[in-house]
């Protein structure tokens, strides 16, 4: 999976680039998990079988070991099937298929753990957070019967519903869960009730798509489909305030409002981010917008939010569903654009429709058609508990060795052994720069075995292949 930079200016924030790449068309390359440092190589990649699964939500977090009282970096994602053309038969597109869940993967890219949730719902794709109570926050959906007249629907319909759900990562057990369909109105929706002319429809009016916990342990909820952003008080489950859509309790300033919005997070002095896609399936007279990152300012007092910052592409994007905005400890914004295949990293000023290219410091294009739901820009150490790998051919005069180690973080340069005896080998490189994801090293040795070292910034080794003979000479992959 190769994307193709198209920026890089200084300023940028420190940290690799984690995607998931997938296609609702023909994907390039493979579906996966996916790390790639600032130049667009891969630093890990860990492909799926097949292109009808995916992974979404690839981040770095927290993983808080309540029993053990230690904390430590982790990797986490959700992986299952998404309900897409042409695959999908029995739920709106974008919903989850059943036979989801989520990973946590630690810095040895070992997994810990396998999340499912509860009351037979479907793990959803949009949400999985760690919490310091060695908890996961996530959204969990599955369609409901439900009489849909009252909408203008079937009698006999469907809902997609969502919970979002808490469970005791030490324990698998349900702490708390706060239902949709108990909270909201479908009546508010944006998205129409499917009529009769289209049975066995699944009617969609919510879909949740981000759930962020204050540090009062208040939660934040996005509404994608409502066009609406929740403030709810965990105890008691009550809305709060609502921010958007057709019962706002919130007035808008200029280009404040927002619609088919994603990753709704809390910020500090009163103030929310979010990706508003603001594009497509607009009703009649709604003005057309592009999408863009954006934090708004909430006064509180007055319910009025103005905007803050916000983060235009150039050119202008319309992605209709997906998408983030991160803010990096430096200030930055880092976008994920969602449908459309491209992740940018501004300056914190931010900039507007008018001047989208001000204060760019960096961006890159996936291939093909291939998206990726959110993007994040993380700092993460990988330390993998498997060997390097290695291979040679002959090449000219010499001999050609390939070296690369799926995940390592640390490697900074090769040494290559090499030898006429698999038991007996001895160095013939002694420092070779790592270039890129595989570093191809020449040597004149004839070999035909050779092994291959990793080396950290101080010449340490770090990890060894095993041995590799040239196509031809013997049997392969001795140890």
């Amino acid at each position: 999976m190769r994307v193709t930079v198209t920026a890089d200016k200084a300023g940028t924030a420190r940290g690799d680039i984690l995607v998931g790449p997938y296609s609702a068309g023909r994907v390039t390359g493979q579906t996966g998990a996916l790390i790639n440092d600032d130049s667009g190589d891969p630093v890990w990649f860990r492909p799926l079988p097949s292109t009808t699964l995916q992974n979404t939500d690839v981040k770095v977090q927290t993983y808080h070991d309540a029993r053990r009282g230690r904390a430590q970096p982790v990797l986490t994602w959700w992986q299952g099937s998404i309900a897409l053309p042409p695959w999908y038969t029995n739920l709106p597109p974008g919903a989850p298929e059943p036979g989801g869940c989520y990973y946590i993967y630690d810095r040895h890219l070992r997994l810990l753990k396998t999340v499912f949730a509860h009351h037979g719902y479907y793990p959803d794709q949009h949400e999985f957070t760690l919490t310091r109570r060695g908890t996961a926050l996530f959204i969990a959906s599955k369609p409901v019967p439900m009489d849909l007249t009252p909408y203008g629907g079937r009698k006999n319909g469907s809902i997609e519903n969502s919970e979002i759900q808490e469970v005791d990562l030490a324990t698998g057990r349900l702490l708390f869960s706060w239902n949709a369909l108990e909270h909201l109105d479908p009546a508010d929706s944006e998205e129409p009730a499917p009529n009769s002319s289209s049975p066995g429809e699944v009617w969609d009016p919510f879909h949740l798509n981000s759930v962020d916990e204050g540090p009062d342990g208040r939660l934040l909820i996005s509404a994608r489909n409502m066009w609406a952003i929740y403030d709810v008080a965990r105890r008691s489950g009550r809305i709060r305030y609502q921010i958007g859509g057709r019962k706002s309790d919130f007035a808008f300033g200029p280009q404040a409002d927002f619609s088919w919005q994603h990753d709704a997070r809390y910020r500090p002095g009163n103030r929310i981010s979010l990706f508003d896609n603001g594009c497509c399936h607009l009703p009649d007279g709604a003005p057309a917008q592009v999408s863009h990152g954006l934090i708004l300012s909430l006064d509180l007092p007055e319910r009025k939010a103005t905007v803050d910052r916000a983060y235009y592409h150039q050119p202008p994007l319309e992605s209709p569903t997906q998408g983030n905005t991160q803010v990096l400890g430096n200030g930055n914004a880092f976008i994920g654009w969602g449908q459309s295949p491209y992740y940018s990293e501004y300056a914190p000023e931010g900039n507007s429709q008018g001047s989208a290219s001000r204060n760019l410091l960096y961006e890159a294009k996936l291939p093909g058609s291939d998206i990726s739901y959110r993007a994040f820009r993380n700092r993460w150490i990988g330390t993998p508990d498997y060997p390097p790998s290695a291979a040679a051919r002959a090449h000219g005069g010499g001999n050609v060795v390939y070296a690369s180690w799926n995940g390592s973080t640390q490697t900074r340069a090769w040494r290559v052994l090499a030898g006429s005896d698999p038991h007996s080998l001895s160095v013939v490189v002694r420092h070779a720069p790592r270039s890129g994801f595989e570093t191809a090293v020449t040597t004149k040795s004839p070999g035909p075995y050779f092994q291959v070292k990793a080396l950290n910034a101080r010449g340490r080794v770090l990890g060894t292949s095993r041995v590799v003979t040239l196509p031809g000479h013997g049997r392969r992959g001795r140890p």
